[in-house]
């Protein structure tokens, strides 16, 4: 994130409102904050969970994966992310809509510019979500995949993979594929233990 806007804007406003040519922005807590351009191993990866996840949702009648879609932070009503992919398979999401109100999958590439707010400002308002039953990070520096599943009562269990062979599974899209899948066409920097650790 680079650049915000100066004038506090609801959700309605931000949704007509246009920014700097060519740029991104989510808003949070009424300000328009330009997003940083994905590059490199954000964008590989992006486009291969897209790939997969969409392949999944598929199969599930009347679900769709949508890419780079926006989803509003409940109960605000001054708060609006974008995230890499959403899942939703209500019929109120299916059209044309500028946001995604009832997503069941969510999957975000942090990188490091973003991990930050995305773990401690995006995540909590995710799992505030009523509908949503899974959400997905995908380390965009290292080989880690964590997985947040909500349980019944409202408690959620979190899955922390690195081993190629483990296996990534979503029940929201009937997804089931190892970790080595999701990193296919990433190499990392073979002199970093941390980013290929198997344990």
């Amino acid at each position: 994130m680079t650049a915000t806007a100066s004038k506090r804007m609801s959700v309605a406003e931000f949704l007509v409102w246009e920014g700097l040519p060519d740029r991104k922005y989510e808003l949070y807590d009424g300000v328009a904050v330009a997003m940083a351009p994905t590059r490199g191993f954000h964008q590989i990866l992006a486009n291969t969970l897209n790939r997969l996840v969409g392949n999944a949702a598929e199969k599930r009648p009347g679900c769709v994966g949508r890419a780079e879609a926006g989803i509003l932070a409940p109960p605000r009503a001054d708060t609006y992310y974008q995230a890499d992919i959403v899942v939703t398979c209500s019929p109120s999401d299916l059209g044309n809509t500028p946001y995604v109100g009832k997503p069941v999958l969510i999957v975000e590439v942090p990188s490091p510019s973003t991990e930050d707010k995305d773990r401690k400002i995006k995540l909590p308002d995710y799992r505030a979500i009523a509908s949503v039953r899974e959400i997905l990070f995908v380390d965009s520096q290292r080989r880690y995949v964590e997985i947040h599943r909500r349980q019944d009562g409202g408690r959620w269990l979190v899955d922390l993979l690195r081993d190629p062979d483990a296996r990534v599974t979503l029940d929201s899209v009937g997804l089931d594929v190892p970790v080595s899948s999701i990193y296919a066409n990433v190499t990392f920097d073979q002199s970093d233990p941390a980013a290929v650790s198997n344990t």
